[in-house]
């Protein structure tokens, strides 16, 4: 993935601004269309909002250019409807349009909020660890950050072996079915758990865990042991095994985690393997400042959701 999708999400005030102004103008724009009442045209505005943020985010997160076809497809809407996305992003800066096959990539305007994020960015300070860490075990591994709707993979450093098992960087893995969304889940504030195991909790296969009651004990034994697995929780025949980022306000902000074969990375983790991970999520954890005196920490990036 480019430098300039990894650095996306971490977008400085000036810049956030402007894409804020942006997403008025389409809520705005949707308003002005029909006479419905007020609630119903809150509604639209907020999915016009989602649907323009979900092509950026198509675009921003691709390794290659996209058509309109292919963005309508992934994300399961109308040709028409992401055409007209584009055409403002476009204009407006943030994608830009390649002349020659027509599809589109991430334009200036997004990678000025790139360059304008802060310099102790989370992938820049991972980054070391993770490739350490992969050398050292050979599997493939994924930075998560927290989001209120689960882990979303920001990085990864893919496995040595000639068969590449990973997951794409931009994917939001559940809080129940995943060992990074677990990891982070149990060690986030009692209410934000109680809200989270709430929610109706779908199965990805059929090992799954969706009992609310299980899983909340499940997080005792994770903050208990320091890590968490997901033995084909997510995807038959593949494990993940993650272990907690804290940051200069010692909350949980994200996620180191292996990600393997089921062949090669049992249910039960080999205890080398996990020294290895908690070593990695240590060593990211003290560069975002968890651990140091007060006087010596930087300031806080951002809140738990």
């Amino acid at each position: 993935m480019r430098q300039e999708s990894q650095a996306f999400w971490d977008l400085s005030f000036r810049g956030a601004l402007d894409f804020v102004s942006y997403s008025h103008m389409v809520f705005c724009n949707c308003e002005q269309k029909g006479k419905r009442n007020v609630a119903e045209q809150g509604s639209s505005g907020v999915r016009a909002v989602q649907l323009a943020v979900d092509v950026l985010e198509a675009v921003a997160f691709s390794e290659d250019e996209l058509g309109v076809t292919q963005i309508a497809e992934r994300l399961g809407v109308t040709k028409g409807s992401v055409h007209r996305h584009l055409h403002t992003l476009v204009e407006r800066g943030y994608l830009a349009q390649n002349p020659t096959t027509t599809r589109y990539y991430i334009g200036a305007r997004t990678r000025l909020l790139a360059r304008l994020a802060p310099d102790a960015d989370l992938v820049q300070l991972a980054e070391g660890p993770m490739r350490t860490l992969r050398d050292e075990l050979g599997h493939t591994v994924v930075l998560s950050e927290m989001t209120p709707r689960g882990a979303l993979v920001v990085s990864k450093i893919n496995n040595t072996s000639p068969i590449e098992i990973g997951v794409r960087s931009g994917s939001e893995l559940s809080f129940h079915a995943s060992a990074q969304g677990k990891v982070m889940l149990a060690y986030a504030p009692k209410p934000f758990q109680e809200r989270v195991l709430a929610r109706k909790l779908l199965p990805h296969t059929d090992k799954t865990i969706t009992l609310a009651s299980r899983i909340e004990q499940d997080l005792i034994e994770i903050a208990k042991r320091g890590f968490a697995s997901a033995p084909e929780e997510e995807m038959l025949g593949i494990n993940a095994v993650a272990a907690p980022i804290f940051d200069s306000q010692d909350a949980c902000v994200a996620s180191i985690a292996v990600v393997g074969s089921i062949q090669f990375l049992p249910g039960k983790p080999n205890p080398s393997d996990v020294s290895a991970l908690i070593k990695a999520s240590q060593q990211i954890s003290r560069r975002l400042g968890h651990g140091r005196p007060p006087h010596r920490r930087p300031p806080a990036k951002r809140n738990l959701p």
